[in-house]
């Protein structure tokens, strides 16, 4: 009985930690990770937007990101002088909060494996380290709750 109930809390542990946010619409910005929701008001900034609605019709420098692109995925391309916005790679940010700069870290979750990605600093509206599978991990909402 005690094997039942422990491997029903593990697996209903995974599946929250693990539910992705489905209003969560990711975008691209000269290879940095944010949201749709990010740019609203920075309409300055942005030269041109296109939204993909599948990873099926990702060119070729966004395939690397098909795993976001379940709800479409937008890439913007901004105007000179605006693209230094604030970002940082998921390795260093591992790393501000001890956490081993190679795990993989979930934002809204998505999780990403590459560590080496870079997002806007813009994104890190609530930024936890919880124990997932006994192992220090980043989860990251994109939104204040």
């Amino acid at each position: 009985m005690k094997k039942i109930l422990y491997s029903f809390l593990l697996f209903s542990s995974a599946c929250l930690f693990g539910q992705k946010n489905p209003a969560t619409k990711f975008a691209v910005a000269n290879d940095v990770i944010g949201t749709v929701d990010m740019f609203k008001g920075k309409e300055a900034a942005i030269q041109s937007m296109h939204v993909y609605k599948t990873a099926a019709t990702l060119p070729q420098n966004l395939k690397k990101y098909d795993y976001l692109a379940e709800n479409g995925i937008a890439e913007f391309k901004l105007k000179k002088g605006y693209d230094n916005l604030d970002r940082i790679s998921l390795a260093q940010l591992n790393q501000q909060n001890n956490v081993a700069k190679d795990t993989p870290v979930y934002i809204e979750g998505y999780e990403f494996t590459n560590t080496e990605t870079n997002v806007f600093g813009d994104i890190l509206a609530n930024v936890q380290v919880k124990d997932y599978n006994g192992k220090k991990t980043l989860f990251i909402t994109t939104t204040q709750k």
